[in-house]
């Protein structure tokens, strides 16, 4: 099939990518120039592991493009796929969907044929509805069917995500464009990927409910954990506790400094936005949305706590910016609120991210940002680890312990994301600030 991405960002990038990968003609396409101009030179404008072999495999097999004119690869496609930012509108909160309404435009005066337009892009409920109708409105003459194909991809994980889905949603209304949709994922037939029709609607319902449901985990565990620390109880163990429970399962249940990234921060913001509209106030959610931006600042103050009560003067080192591992996405990310409210303590921050400096330092220009792990701790009075990267879990603890500053006291671990064992940084020489962990309920539970 011939394919046209609109969006050459997080989403049409790996989408665009992974379907050239399944055999069909892909061309991504964006506005941005000089970002076209770096994929075409082969230089990926996002961090995601594979993602560089996969474009330029594809790209060598005459699979996939990159252009930025739409009239051509929208004119010769079945199927146009809307994969442009829909970032929280200032003012309100509510998804910003001009850029969507920009391509529905922009797509509608080079249709030519049949052809299925589809939003990939998290949109409100009732996106498509206006999407079709700029469509038509712009074109009366179109012969289109708009349909509804969230994506569910992790950051750091897409590809997998995108080639071994745990369902694909559709949302179409007319049985043209369900053939369409199903001839696209065709070659996911051999995983046995389940295709899920619906109306369009509860399409893009599904999406924001998925995000919002996952966001609620998140946010209970990391309650549970605050609670654990008040009473002596382990996080760990209670999340493995309740985890093992089929109904409730184990994914989502690690406590950590609150969740970031392009999605869930703003598609929870969203639905709360549609939700008022709509008449039906989803209190849950919106509790969700509260305690999670008041976690992040907490977390700083938890950072101050276990430094003594003072940070004034003092070097604190993170380890980790990103978000999440494996991206290189610093949008919402704890460390922004963690960082801001160190410096406005006092402290000195020298930070370090295998992926996203480059990132950070547009938006943290006053911290002092490090080679490597050990480079970002030498001096420091205390390290934090804030994003759980791999090259993180197995750090040397005895050398870190002697490049550390010490006035005779044992250097400060404030572990957020619990990778460490507190009992083997306690040999090390550390003081050891967990989260949801306590040396009480440590020794109890045998941790």
């Amino acid at each position: 099939m011939r394919i046209a991405m609109i969006g050459a960002g997080y989403v049409g990038l790996v989408s665009g990518a992974c379907l050239a990968d399944f055999g069909h003609a892909v061309v991504c396409i964006d506005r941005d120039p000089d970002k076209i101009a770096s994929l075409n030179a082969g230089r990926m404008p996002i961090y995601e592991p594979g993602l560089d072999a996969l474009v330029t495999e594809n790209v060598r097999q005459g699979r996939l493009a990159f252009s930025t004119s739409m009239r051509e690869a929208v004119a010769e496609a079945d199927a146009v796929f809307i994969a442009v930012g829909t970032p929280s509108r200032r003012g309100d909160g509510f998804a910003d969907l001009s850029f969507v309404f920009d391509a529905a435009r922009e797509i509608a005066g080079a249709l030519s044929g049949f052809t299925v337009v589809v939003t990939k892009s998290t949109v409100p409920v009732g996106t498509g509805d206006e999407v079709e109708r700029i469509i038509r409105e712009t074109n009366a003459d179109a012969d289109v069917a708009v349909v509804s194909n969230p994506e569910f991809l992790r950051e750091g994980a897409a590809i997998a995500d995108f080639k071994r889905p745990d369902r694909i949603v559709v949302g179409a209304e007319e049985a043209r464009a369900e053939a369409v949709m199903r001839e696209v994922y065709r070659p996911l037939y051999l995983n046995q990927a389940p295709i899920m029709v619906t109306a369009r609607r509860t399409a893009e319902l599904t999406k924001y409910a998925a995000n919002a449901f996952l966001a609620a985990k998140i946010t209970f565990i990391n309650e549970i954990a605050d609670l654990c620390e008040a009473v002596g109880a382990d996080v760990q163990a209670v999340a493995r506790g309740i985890g093992l429970d089929n109904r409730i399962g184990s994914k989502f249940l690690h406590a950590g400094p609150g969740y970031g990234g392009s999605c869930f921060p703003k598609d929870t913001l969203a639905l709360v936005k549609t939700a008022q509209d709509a008449g039906t106030p989803l209190r849950m959610v919106e509790t969700v949305v509260a305690v999670n931006d008041q976690r992040k600042r907490a977390m700083a103050r938890k950072v101050i706590k276990a430094c003594g009560g003072s940070v004034r003067g003092k070097t604190v080192a993170l380890l980790g910016l990103t978000f999440k591992p494996n991206t290189d996405d610093m949008r919402d990310a704890p460390s922004l609120a963690i960082i801001a409210g160190l410096q406005d303590a006092g402290a000195k921050v020298r930070a370090y991210d295998p992926e996203g400096m480059e990132q950070a330092r547009i938006l943290m220009p006053a911290v002092d940002y490090a080679e490597n792990a050990y480079a970002c701790a030498e001096g420091a009075d205390a390290l934090v680890i804030v994003t759980e990267w791999n090259a993180f879990r197995a750090l040397d603890l005895d050398r870190l312990r002697q490049i550390m500053s010490s006035d005779g006291s044992a250097p400060v671990l404030i572990d957020l994301r619990n990778i460490y064992d507190p009992a083997s940084a306690a040999r090390h020489g550390f003081t050891y600030c967990g989260v949801g962990r306590t040396k009480e309920s440590v020794a109890r539970n045998g941790s």
